[in-house]
């Protein structure tokens, strides 16, 4: 089958996960499209033991070699806690658990393509989600010179119940069936449930299809108390432990899932314009949103908050739409780490049956003065001064009552 984008690439290297789509691709980019070598590419950012047998697959499948990269750490830290700075949530609701991961696998998709002297990249997003726009923006911002083939664009097949029997006429081994047709994504910062039984937005989500965390229900019922250290708005510490980012993320998701936090089941609007409906676990990203947000609430400056809240929908639209190597996002970044500069101390939670509070923050960069707010008696403030303050406020007010 000839490339319906053109010259058909001789040397690529495949996003491979092991899952359906990816695992056809291998045999499909060989047999169909006509490549000379492919070599998969996993990277690790948390799939925990989805990668299992992952390089004996992809070579018996057909693959030249197989890389596998632990990312963990850099997806952390220089991608996961640079969103967490920003308070980053799509369309209210969505930490961005997919988004953050792919511009990290990308670039070391590219990089190693590279190394290998390949002339293209392959990936197994579908022509109808936001991953193809992920996948290729960055490769462009990084290896601009690299064809990028996606056959969801290209081949012949329509559904992934087409590709379920391609695989069972081609022996390639798969881990989706008919009986349970959603797809699985998971990396540290949560798993997304999508397609098949899901695709109907008034279905409920079965129970025995979370991963992270148990029920709300079936949580103790013991309250789990927890204390969150911050340094320059990048989580430190949990009860006193220093951490790595990638260990106190997974120990985060280990604390939240055993007490319910983090499920989320929303529609989206996609990039490319439909509107998906996902369910989402994300534990500890949902404990490291709030808290965030506690100590900010205690150390930033009311007009820089307010600044910074005005640009989170758009810092977190740039991640969901594939635009984290774009200069307006790096631009954008260095302005929202610069307010970080004393978002320094700590925050306890407290966790119980699906429910995430906050019971205190402290902070040596504080700018909250018990002088001041006390509703006691106090040698500081004068509460006559607040009746210029309100005329002053109010004179826009009377002048237009005047003209009514």
């Amino acid at each position: 089958m000839i490339s319906k984008s053109g010259p058909r690439a001789k040397k690529i290297v495949l996003a491979y996960s092991g899952g359906l789509d990816t695992s056809i691709i291998l045999k499909w980019l060989l047999t169909d499209y006509g490549a000379e070598e492919v070599i998969a590419f996993c990277a690790d950012v948390g799939q925990a033991e989805e990668l299992d047998g992952l390089e004996a697959k992809a070579l018996k499948t057909g693959a030249s070699k197989c890389h596998i990269l632990d990312l963990k750490e850099e997806f952390v830290r220089d991608f996961v806690f640079p969103a967490i700075r920003a308070n980053a949530v799509y369309e209210g609701q969505y930490l961005l658990g997919t988004a953050l991961a792919r511009p990290v696998i990308a670039k070391s998709l590219a990089e190693v393509a590279l190394q290998e002297g390949a002339d293209a990249i392959a990936h197994g997003a579908t022509g109808k989600g936001n991953d193809q726009v992920r996948f290729e923006l960055t490769a462009m911002a990084l290896a601009p010179k690299l064809k990028t083939v996606a056959p969801w664009r290209e081949w012949d097949f329509s559904s992934r119940t087409e590709l379920i029997e391609y695989a069972q006429k081609r022996g390639v081994p798969i881990p989706v069936t008919a009986a349970k047709p959603y797809s699985m994504d998971r990396n540290l910062l949560h798993i997304s449930f999508e397609g098949g039984i899901l695709e109907d937005p008034w279905a409920a989500p079965a129970e025995d299809m979370f991963v992270l965390t148990v029920s709300p229900e079936k949580a103790p019922d013991k309250p789990t108390e927890i204390e969150i250290a911050f340094e320059r708005g990048d989580a430190k510490a949990i009860n006193g432990q220093a951490l790595s980012p990638a260990a106190l993320l997974a120990r985060l998701n280990q604390l939240a899932g055993a007490n319910g936090v983090g499920r989320l089941d929303l529609v989206e609007s996609r990039f490319v314009g439909m509107k998906s409906r996902g369910v989402y676990e994300t534990p500890g990203g949902t404990v490291l949103h709030l808290a965030h947000r506690a100590l900010e609430s205690l150390t930033l400056d009311r007009e820089v908050l307010s600044l910074k809240e005005s640009y989170q929908g758009r810092y977190a639209a740039m991640v969901y739409n594939g635009f984290w190597f774009a200069p307006e996002r790096v631009a954008l970044q260095a302005l929202i780490d610069h307010t970080q500069a004393n978002v320094t101390g700590d925050v306890r939670l407290k966790l119980y049956k699906g429910g995430l509070w906050v019971t205190g923050r402290r902070s040596p960069k504080s700018l909250y003065s018990e002088a001041y707010a006390t509703f006691e008696k106090d040698e500081v403030y004068n509460q006559a001064d607040a009746g210029g303050f309100i005329r002053c406020q109010g004179l826009r007010l009377i002048i237009g009552a005047g003209v009514k």
